[in-house]
């Protein structure tokens, strides 16, 4: 088993690389071309680029000697923000500028699991099934990317030994499996003993699973079925998704999650994708960009991936907005705390975080950025 996983992490290694390569190529070659090919192989805009180094800069300098984030929100969904924002960067995450802070943030996600559970926690009071679904995502985005071989051997580790990444995330799988199997409606709430559901969580454990299958981790196809009905039920007669107890009602954010998991989990047949990306759309042309909801940059985490996923045409002109708002908020530090004082945030690590993973759609490293 250790053979088959060191074996796999060297050619997923492998991989990511030629896929870096041939991504740099596809822009050298494309760049003056027109049609669907720019779409994929347009350069990194450089004031996205020089926004993005500088929120990265941030991350490195707010995280702790553990390898975690604790400023403000903690716990493995915050961490593994930072680490998927490293990841999307596009740098190698062996051998690149950022290998030292990815790695300690992972062995501090391993170190903290339940081995018995599967559960992805921290132990200080942010413990949720939220945390677990985006510290099961940052896993799944970096397994077979980060070799396992130089995860725990590095002077940094220091006398730690913990499991490889892809026990970790089997273990976190299993967890969130375990969970929708004892629930009633086949979705997630805050507690994995939880008997209801919202979308809002619900859609960060999904994503996180659909990122393991993806990755090659087995995920039951009842599970990932029973998800996606839990998401129809909740699906308004408009399209509009509800949080929780009903359909419609809901957020910009929550609808935005309903239309990406139906695209990752290649569901866009389903007549409620097609009513939730169309209001979607609408909401995303006629909303200006300074005017939304609580907790901006939540929805803008969501909204991005799925205008990407649904219609690229709209998340391009909606994008060109995103930018400049992003340009003129962005801290001199590098961060996007000033989000607290602008319809709702959650502080400095996860501000920066998301409105970094809404711009990285733009550089469409990230596996679950791709089309």
């Amino acid at each position: 088993m250790e053979s088959r996983r060191r074996q796999h992490s060297w050619w997923m290694a492998c991989l990511w690389m030629a896929y870096l390569w041939t991504a740099a190529a596809l822009v050298a070659a494309t760049a003056h071309a027109a049609g669907p090919l720019v779409r994929y192989g347009d350069p990194v805009p450089r004031d996205v680029r020089e926004m993005y180094d500088a929120g990265l800069r941030y991350l490195l300098k707010s995280q702790d000697d553990s390898g975690a984030w604790k400023d403000g929100q903690a716990g493995p969904g915050v961490t593994g923000m930072a680490v998927m924002a490293l990841l999307a960067s596009g740098e190698d995450p062996n051998h690149g500028p950022y290998r030292v802070p990815i790695r300690k943030a992972l062995r501090s996600m391993i170190v903290a699991q339940n081995a018995e559970t599967g559960f992805l926690g921290s132990g200080q009071g942010h413990d949720s099934m939220y945390q677990h679904g985006f510290g099961m995502l940052a896993l799944a985005e970096a397994y077979g990317a980060v070799d396992d071989r130089m995860l725990w051997t590095e002077a940094s580790a220091g006398s730690q030994q913990g499991r490889p990444l892809g026990q970790a995330l089997e273990l976190a799988t299993r967890c969130a499996v375990t969970s929708a199997r004892n629930n009633p409606l086949g979705g997630w709430r805050y507690s994995a003993d939880a008997k209801d559901a919202d979308t809002s969580v619900s859609g960060a454990v999904l994503m996180g699973l659909l990122a393991a299958r993806n990755a090659g981790i087995e995920v039951p196809d009842e599970t990932i079925d029973k998800a996606i009905r839990y998401f129809t039920t909740m699906t308004g007669p408009n399209g509009q998704l509800g949080y929780s107890g009903g359909p419609g009602g809901g957020s910009d954010a929550v609808t935005s999650i309903g239309v990406l998991v139906y695209s990752i989990a290649q569901q866009k047949g389903l007549p409620q994708y097609g009513k939730s990306l169309a209001y979607l759309r609408g909401r995303s042309l006629a909303v200006e960009q300074g005017g939304m909801e609580g907790y901006p940059t939540y929805t803008r985490y969501y909204r991005a991936q799925a205008l990407f996923q649904g219609d690229v045409d709209v998340w391009e002109k909606w994008n060109a907005g995103l930018v400049k708002e992003l340009k003129g908020m962005q801290a001199k530090d590098g961060s996007f705390a000033g989000f607290a004082g602008r319809g709702g945030g959650f502080g400095g690590t996860v501000d920066t975080a998301l409105a970094l993973l809404s711009l990285a759609v733009n550089y469409k490293f990230l596996p679950v950025y791709e089309r």
